[in-house]
Formats: structure tokens, C-alpha cells, sequence
């Protein structure tokens, strides 16, 4: 249903908040992880994450030759500005936990929890304001202006979750950990990571190509109602776009979008819902995930159902700066016959649910999900998460790094994977 999110507050006694505001970060995530169930959640990530690289695929065999490294437009020279000026802030320690290797395995290693597990790279709530400054104008230059406004969105809606359960030190609006990968270059590869709860970009450039997948963006609530951000709200275009298009289907094809009528539905098989990741399927650590299309295929809708497609995956994807998110939807647009979209839930005004977007060149997945620290047991619109992944070897830019190094510098594909 469609909850305001003031109706689902928690008491101070509530399993999520009850003795927050004592725990820092470290404390926090070191209570879950002296649990059974934190201790299985992190070793089935690890197990994961101890795979080799192949990306999301619909049958375990990535596609080739998907890809290309084209110039399309990416703001290279300005990134590579703010990163310089960001490591000239660095302490001589901080640029030390800040760089890391342009194939280091700490790419695939960011999660989107408040629970502090993957410790590396720099954490925005410990450093002093110029070099926070310093990463958010590394951001700023590799996004579009949008995008930028939106990864701050969810670092704002961050703190006011801190400050609705009384957990600051917990939850603020810098609790996110910034890494380097590469050394900043107009020619050569390079990037950076930005994660943490409800918040994670991998971003990648190539020379003049720029690439930023996979990508997680959520809040709890979406809505802030009080303090210097009252009004902001987050994720209405997709939210709504994806409703108008689902309610807009011919029946035959809207009943075969429906795979599952219910949010939590007995007809799911075992492992299609995750207490962490509900109905995602894309989410942390899940790098080399089997995803089958399912629903309905875009060979098969009208014009304007198409037209609407390709203008929905556009808001999954409008971080990207301008010249980069028109190349994109370009290459999204040659494979729209193979693109597939189905739906979980119902599709009334006030039902929530999730629907996924799935082809060979793109993946988004959006989803109403219970309460973590409101108070919902069932999936309500005040919580979602949205997932973007590149299939077939594109995450993380891992083919395009192939690409390069086979391409300018006449290496093999070995060693380049981790």
C-alpha cells in the first residue's frame, strides 16, 4: 500500500533501532557480523566474489563484441582535473588507502547496506572538509548534473533516515567509502568508486569513452519532509514511468509481463527472493548472475510501448553526462527487439512492486521493498532500490579493459581479470 512513511516510525525499542545511537559504523557492523546470519551473508559474498569475472548473463555464456571503446564524449579532461586536485589534498596516508591498482579485486567488492564490511578505500564521515569536497567534485565531473543532484539525493535521504532512528554516526550523508582506481589519464584507464547504504557507482573512462555500471541507488525513506532538503523526493520518474507503461499494455501482453501476482509470491522458486535483496536479482556480489529474460519482448510492442521503453531505461541511466547517456541509448536502441520487460506485483495506483528491464547491453531493475528500519513488514512505495548493470562482460568496463590492453599495449586477456 501506499504508506506515508511518518505512519511507519519506529519506537527506540524497534529491532533496527534499539541501541543505534550508542554504535558507530565499525560497532554497528561488527554486531551483525558476530551473528549466524550476518556470518552466512558474508560468506556467501565472499564465495561469490572468489569467481572469475564473466558479468550478468541470461544463460551463463557471455555474449562478445557488444561493446565498443568509441569516443562518446566523456568529460575527461575535468575528471582528470578533480582527480589530480583530490590527491593533492591527500594526506600522504590518505592517497596510500585511496589508490588502488586499475584491476584490483576491490572493484566488485562495494555493497549497498549501512553495515560496514568492505573497509577500504577512504570513508567521506572521517576526512576533513576540503577532501570531502575534493570527492564530491570528483562526482560532480563525471556526472551529469542530474545524476549528481540524485547520488546526493541519497546521501541526504541517508542522514534524514540517521536522524529519523537516531543513529548519525551510523547513517549520514558521508558515510560512503571513495576509492581510485588507475592514475588519472587522459589516454590511459582509469576510475572510481563511490559506496555505501543506498549508494554505489563504479565509473570508468577510457581516453574519451566513459562507462559507469554497475550502479545502486535506493532511500528509506524517499521523501523528506523536514530540515534544509524538505520536499526532495527520488525516483518519481522512474516509479511512475514504469507504472504508466505497465498499465498502458495490451492485457495479453501486460498478463505476460506479470510473472508473479504477489510481492512474495508461493510460486516462486527457492532462491528467487533474498532477505537483503528481495526481488533484486542484480544486486551486490552478484557480478556473474544466470538471469533468463522473462516477460515481454520489445519485438513484440507497438510503437509508442517502445517509445516509452527506451525513454524508461533513460531515467535509469540519466547520471550519465549528456554526450555519453545519448551513446548509450543508442546502443540500448539497436538491441530494443531483444529487450524484455516483466513486472511482480499488481499495477493499481497504490500497489507496490517491482519490474525489471533486461537485453544484452542494459539491465534496471526497480523495487518497493519492506521496511529495514520503518517499520513495514510488507513492501511499501516510501523504500526503494534501483539496480543498473551492463551484461555480457560490460560491468566495471572489464571488456573494454580487454579491449585496451590487447589494442594499445598488445597484452592477452590474462592477468587483467580479478
Amino acid at each position: 500500500m501506499h504508506h506515508h512513511f511518518r505512519d511507519l516510525l519506529p519506537g527506540p525499542d524497534y529491532r533496527t533501532r534499539a541501541g543505534i545511537a550508542e554504535r558507530d559504523a565499525y560497532s554497528h557492523a561488527d554486531r551483525m557480523l558476530a551473528t549466524p546470519r550476518g556470518q552466512a551473508f558474508v560468506a556467501a559474498y565472499n564465495k561469490r566474489l572468489a569467481q572469475p569475472f564473466v558479468g550478468v548473463t541470461c544463460d551463463g555464456d557471455a555474449l562478445p563484441d557488444l561493446y565498443t571503446l568509441e569516443d562518446n564524449g566523456a568529460p575527461v579532461e575535468a575528471m582528470v582535473e578533480a582527480a589530480r586536485n583530490l590527491l593533492r589534498v591527500c594526506s600522504d596516508a590518505e592517497r596510500a588507502k585511496v589508490r588502488f591498482a586499475i584491476d584490483a579485486p576491490n572493484w566488485r567488492m562495494w555493497s549497498n547496506p549501512e553495515l560496514y564490511v568492505n573497509r577500504y578505500g577512504l570513508r567521506m564521515d572521517e576526512l576533513e572538509p576540503p577532501l570531502r569536497e575534493a570527492i564530491l567534485a570528483m562526482m560532480r565531473a563525471s556526472l551529469s548534473p542530474r545524476g549528481f543532484h540524485k547520488a546526493r539525493s541519497c546521501m541526504w535521504m541517508n542522514e534524514f533516515l540517521g536522524q529519523l532512528v537516531g543513529g548519525p554516526r551510523v547513517l549520514n550523508q558521508y558515510s560512503y567509502n571513495f576509492s581510485l582506481f588507475g592514475e588519472p589519464s587522459p589516454a590511459e584507464p582509469w576510475g572510481w568508486q563511490l559506496h555505501g547504504h543506498h549508494l554505489a557507482l563504479n565509473c570508468l573512462v577510457i581516453g574519451k569513452h566513459l562507462l559507469i555500471s554497475p550502479t545502486f541507488m535506493g532511500a528509506e525513506p524517499n521523501v523528506i519532509d523536514e530540515g534544509p532538503h524538505a520536499g526532495l523526493t527520488i525516483f518519481d520518474g522512474e516509479e511512475l514511468s514504469g507504472l504508466r507503461f505497465m498499465q498502458s499494455l495490451p492485457t495479453e501482453q501486460r498478463d505476460r509481463a506479470q510473472i508473479y501476482a504477489q510481492m512474495y509470491d508461493p510460486a516462486m522458486p527457492p532462491g528467487r527472493f533474498h532477505p537483503a535483496d528481495q526481488r533484486h536479482l542484480g544486486g551486490a556480489f552478484h557480478d556473474n548472475r544466470v538471469i533468463p529474460y522473462e516477460g515481454v519482448r520489445g519485438a513484440e510492442l507497438a510503437k509508442d510501448h517502445r517509445d516509452e521503453l527506451l525513454e524508461l531505461c533513460s531515467r535509469f541511466i540519466e547520471y550519465l553526462p549528456e554526450s555519453v547517456l545519448s551513446a548509450r541509448m543508442r546502443g540500448i536502441e539497436r538491441h530494443l527487439d531483444d529487450t524484455h520487460f516483466c513486472w511482480i506485483g499488481l499495477y493499481g495506483d497504490d500497489d507496490p512492486f517491482y519490474f525489471r528491464i533486461q537485453s544484452p547491453v542494459i539491465m534496471c531493475e526497480f523495487d518497493h521493498h519492506s521496511g529495514v528500519f520503518l517499520t513495514n513488514r510488507e513492501p511499501a512505495k516510501c523504500h526503494i532500490h534501483t539496480i543498473v548493470r551492463a551484461p555480457n562482460g560490460h560491468d566495471y568496463g572489464k571488456d573494454l579493459l580487454r579491449e585496451h590492453y590487447r589494442n594499445v599495449h598488445g597484452v592477452g586477456d590474462s592477468g587483467r581479470e580479478k
